[in-house]
């Protein structure tokens, strides 16, 4: 049969299509030494690091990135790499295969073995950006490790010591959220149980299974501090909020008090505090904007890894709910001030625009009134430049009438000149005043 003729394609389907299968977590097998690293970067930060990925591959003579890959998966041999560019960041995975042998306790005598150790250390110190996470996990099957509890306590804090099962209890997870002296902070998860035999049949982790816990437990700890760079933001938008808060309750008395010399310098004031809003509500908005969907990743983890209590221990949510809440109520009421605030200017500056207004029309009725009485001056002016028209024109007439009576006196006309002249007086003036009234009402009517 014949293969059907595709329909036109949208050019964004397959992007679109494959966007369902970003970043998805591998299959994982303890034992295994997972660090975690995310560095901040701006637009060139997160090209240099694509730069930098690609460097390392060819050193090892793999293959290159594509040059608009944003996730990268590549085994280099001694670990396992997995890059990821995100908007704000990109985080760096280096895995690690222990040896069975190294599956217990020996995996923390003297010096923590770990995946950063596997990495080139001067490529590793050269990752561009800035680092805001930094993470070492341990995935160990807990068949192997004997006396769980005292071995996290060797390796972590036991003061912050944080602890829960996970996976529907198939793994226990331990950390203390703090930084170590390598500058690194520390997750255990014990993973799997008991495996499978003829006489118990309790179900293990699955490597995807288990690659899907640990890519959550790295994320929780990433979207946890991303979340975070809201807070300084908030902190620092306090005062100017503040001092805002205090010079808009300044002018508002002042504007209930002002007179109308001062509106000029009020509107000036409220401007510039209008100006000051705005401009650190667009700076923070985003800010403020990406923590609060980052919190909302770090709830939707941790509701993902299905933990658990275990006896005597602090679950992860609720460390979170306890101390992750301030911060982010925090970042809440800055937003909610700014916007409240930025409310508030827009009313006082509609209600002075609108005293502004009401003010300018009394000063148009004014004028208007002003200019009512100048007219009504011109018109008693006009009636009488109209009188003086009316003789002056009369006048001039009358005088043209004795010149022509005159010359018809000479050759017939019964009346004398000074007799014409007196008869023409009153006719020649009703005439002219009559003609001038009627060009007046005409104008005047089309004006009408």
């Amino acid at each position: 049969m014949a293969t059907p003729t595709n329909p036109l394609q949208h050019p964004q389907r397959t992007a679109l299509h494959n966007e369902i299968h970003a970043r998805p977590p591998e299959a994982m097998t303890a034992p295994l030494a997972i660090s975690h690293v995310v560095m901040v970067c701006d637009a060139a930060g997160r090209e240099a690091s694509r730069s930098h990925v690609a460097a390392l591959l060819r050193d090892h003579h793999l293959a290159q990135p594509d040059a608009h890959s944003t996730h990268i998966r590549m085994d280099v041999g001694p670990f396992r790499l997995r890059w990821e560019m995100h908007t704000e960041f990109v985080t760096y995975t280096f895995m690690r295969a222990l040896e069975p042998a190294l599956a217990g306790a020996q995996v923390f005598e003297r010096d923590p073995v770990t995946a950063a150790q596997a990495v080139p250390q001067d490529w590793f110190a050269a990752l561009p950006g800035q680092c805001l996470v930094s993470l070492h996990l341990w995935a160990l099957p807990s068949a192997a490790v004997q006396g769980g509890d005292a071995l996290v306590r060797q390796v972590l804090f036991e003061d912050s010591l944080v602890a829960s099962s996970v996976a529907g209890g198939h793994g226990e997870v331990y950390t203390d959220f703090a930084i170590h002296a390598d500058g690194f902070s520390r997750i255990v998860l014990l993973a799997g149980g008991m495996a499978k035999t003829a006489v118990e049949n309790v179900e293990t982790l699955s490597p995807r299974r288990l690659g899907r816990l640990v890519q959550r437990l790295l994320e929780i700890e990433t979207y946890r501090m991303a979340a975070l760079l809201g807070l300084p933001v908030a902190r620092d938008a306090a005062d100017v909020l503040a001092f805002a808060e205090l010079e808009l309750a300044s002018l508002a008395e002042a504007i209930r008090s002002a007179n109308r010399d001062d509106e000029p310098q009020l509107l000036d004031r409220l401007t510039r505090l209008a100006g000051q809003v705005e401009s650190q509500y667009a700076a923070t908005h985003s800010r403020f904007s990406a923590s609060a969907a980052y919190f909302e990743l770090v709830d939707k983890r941790i509701t993902d890894i299905n933990e658990s209590r275990l006896a005597g221990m602090q679950t992860i949510r609720e460390f979170m709910d306890r101390r992750l809440t301030p911060a982010r109520s925090t970042c809440e009421w800055a937003t909610r001030r700014q916007d409240a605030l930025s409310q508030r200017v827009s009313r006082m500056s509609n209600l002075l625009r609108t005293r502004v207004e009401i003010e300018q029309q009394q000063s148009s009725q004014a004028l208007l009134t002003t200019m009512n009485t100048r007219q009504g001056l011109q018109l008693q002016m006009q009636a009488t430049v109209e009188g003086l028209s009316v003789a002056a024109i009369t006048y001039y007439i009358v005088g043209l009438v004795s010149y022509l009576a005159k010359g018809a006196h000479a050759i017939g006309w019964p009346w004398s000149p000074e007799s014409t002249a007196a008869v023409a007086i009153p006719l020649v003036a009703g005439g002219v005043w009559w003609s001038l009234r009627r060009l007046h009402h005409r104008m005047f009517g089309r004006q009408h």
